[in-house]
């Protein structure tokens, strides 16, 4: 499992995450996760973040075998990381650029809908299979992504939209193919970079400062419901039937 961080131009630093086979994280890589990309946005050098993946997608979410191996404790864990990773995304001093590929699911709806600017390749899907998972959360994230309407089809249903339907609601900035994703990326973050490093920290905070839903309480408070549904056993039954056909 890694999560590192590269400065490939000045003024630009790369956090990725690469944690086969799917990047579906575990309580640790999701604290990681909010290290790197607190420390990249408190260097005075860096103007702009890049959040990227390696592998077959950018994010699967949690891990679900850490849940079921660990109980309870992991679902503390991982409430606390995923909620520390989403707001350190958001709370990033300079924006964040997320570069997505393939699947974005679950957690990583969460990491994409904080940061500031998305750019996919044309094979990303997002979507929130939580209902599957024995989960509940990120409905705070996907809103920032897709209509109130959409987020609740999408939410009950657990389907996915695709990086070219979401470019047609504003909120990708750009589709590109795969193999030119991670120069999407860069070329947008460059443009960021160019310009004044304290005023762009104070255009960040001062875009923060008027959003209209306040993400860290919002997504905590679906976290509660996240706890309950585990505590009542429904979280355990239906995550015990994830992988298996459905009778």
């Amino acid at each position: 499992m890694s999560v590192s961080t590269s400065s490939p131009e000045k003024g630009i630093s790369v956090v990725t995450v690469d944690v086969p086979p799917v990047n579906a994280l575990p309580v640790s890589g999701w604290f990681a996760l909010a290290d790197a990309v607190r420390a990249a946005g408190r260097d005075p050098g860096t103007r702009c973040v890049v959040l990227a993946a390696e592998g077959r997608g950018f994010n699967a979410g949690v891990d679900i075998k850490e849940l079921q191996q660990r109980g309870p404790g992991a679902l503390v864990g991982v409430n606390r990381g995923c909620f520390e990773a989403f707001a350190a995304v958001y709370e990033c001093e300079v924006p964040v650029v997320a570069a997505v590929h393939g699947f974005c699911l679950g957690g990583g709806v969460g990491l994409a809908g904080n940061a500031d600017l998305v750019v996919a390749s044309d094979d990303a899907v997002f979507g929130l299979p939580e209902l599957d998972r024995g989960a509940l959360g990120a409905a705070t994230h996907l809103a920032r992504l897709v209509p109130q309407h959409l987020m609740r089809a999408l939410y009950f249903t657990s389907r996915t939209v695709t990086a070219a339907e979401l470019h047609a609601h504003g909120s990708v900035w750009r589709v590109v193919r795969r193999e030119g994703l991670r120069a999407a990326a860069l070329e947008v973050a460059r443009e960021i970079a160019a310009k004044d490093g304290e005023l762009l920290r104070l255009a960040k905070a001062a875009l923060n400062g008027i959003d209209p839903v306040d993400v860290r309480r919002s997504y905590r408070y679906e976290q509660g419901f996240t706890f309950e549904a585990s505590v009542s056993g429904v979280a355990d039954r239906v995550r015990d039937t994830f992988g298996k056909e459905r009778g």
